[in-house]
Parts: C-alpha cells; sequence; structure tokens
C-alpha cells in the first residue's frame, strides 16, 4: 500500500495515516479543505478496500455537494464542542442516508435507496461531518462476523485471511485500514 505523502499540511506523515483529531486540527486552521479530505479517502479506498471489502456503498458525489455546502457557508463560531469541520465520516450500512442505497446486508433490500436521512446522519452532519461511504454489515446487524449475501465478507486488514468481526466490522476494517478517520459502530448486545 503506497502512502500518499500530506505535502498540504507540511509533513511526511500521509493523511490517511494522521488521527481524526489531528485531521480535524488541520481543518480548523484551514491547512485543508473538506474535498481534499474526501479525494484522499477515495483514493484510500481505492488502494486498500479490493483487499477488505470494508465500504461497499460509496456516496462521494453526496459528499462532496455537502463538502461545497459547508465550505461556502462557513462553520458556526464559536464551534461546539466536537465540531468536525468537515471531517469525512462512514456510517453503518445499517442507517439511512437519504438518496443512498440502504440494504442492512440483506438480499430483501438489495436494491432499497433511503427516501430520508436516520437521526444520526442528520446529527453527524449538523456536527460538520461528511457522511462519504456505508459500511458492510452482517444480514441486519445480526452476527458476529461481518458477512452477508449482498456484499459477501469483511477482513481485517492486518490479517485479510481473518474476520473483522461484527456487526461493525466494516467500520472497524475502514478505520484500521485508514481508509476514513471516524465510522459509527454499534453494540447490540449492551
Amino acid at each position: 500500500m503506497a502512502a500518499q505523502v500530506d505535502a498540504v499540511a507540511g509533513g511526511s506523515k500521509p493523511l490517511w495515516a494522521r488521527s481524526a483529531v489531528e485531521v480535524v486540527a488541520l481543518l480548523r486552521s484551514k491547512q485543508v479543505t473538506p474535498l481534499e479530505l474526501i479525494d484522499a479517502a477515495e483514493a484510500r479506498i481505492k488502494e486498500t478496500d479490493h483487499l477488505i471489502n470494508a465500504l461497499p456503498i460509496l456516496c462521494l458525489d453526496r459528499a462532496r455537494e455537502h463538502a461545497r455546502r459547508l465550505m461556502q457557508e462557513g462553520h458556526p463560531d464559536p464551534a461546539p464542542p466536537g465540531y468536525l469541520y468537515g471531517l469525512p465520516v462512514v456510517v453503518k450500512d445499517m442507517t439511512a442516508v437519504k438518496g443512498v442505497r440502504f440494504t442492512l446486508g440483506s438480499r430483501i433490500f438489495a436494491d432499497r435507496v433511503a427516501q430520508e436521512n436516520d437521526p444520526l446522519v442528520d446529527m453527524i452532519e449538523a456536527s460538520g461531518g461528511i457522511v462519504i461511504a456505508k459500511s458492510n454489515v452482517p444480514e441486519f446487524a445480526a452476527g458476529a462476523q461481518t458477512y452477508n449475501m449482498v456484499f459477501g465478507t469483511t477482513t481485517t486488514p492486518w490479517d485479510t485471511s481473518r474476520t473483522a468481526g461484527g456487526s461493525s466490522g466494516g467500520s472497524c476494517a475502514a478505520l484500521a485500514a485508514g481508509q476514513v478517520w471516524l465510522a459509527t459502530g454499534t453494540d447490540l448486545g449492551g
């Protein structure tokens, strides 16, 4: 996996290898734009996802539109604690994103497109996050391994012969591979 050097932010550490806290600081100080981060995430996804199958649903056009709006409208001043300043985020395919495929990992819903956002998506986007993709899940998130008949199996980038677990395995694998800086996860077990 080739390293994409982060020349914009003045360093040799690639953007994908930086923490969410570091990247939000770069966004806040305008050393990098949300559009540049979407491009960096897209490049990393293209570089790695064929190995791990973490992000089967991309919504990059939607994300770029949202980024342009966010850049044009600006950020709240002062920004509330935890504000993301245009950070790309992944949500599980258990979460509706308006206009984006919404399968729940089930062949029953393989071609369904969400008609509205889940409140979680609205909260993420109101906090300055930009949803760029949906992560793989076991069917209906009911499983300890991320596998379904729609998208197949998600593996861990540390050893692609092994499972990434579940039900948030797609989100976990995406984070571990540096495809994105933040991703949602859920816990049915408590």
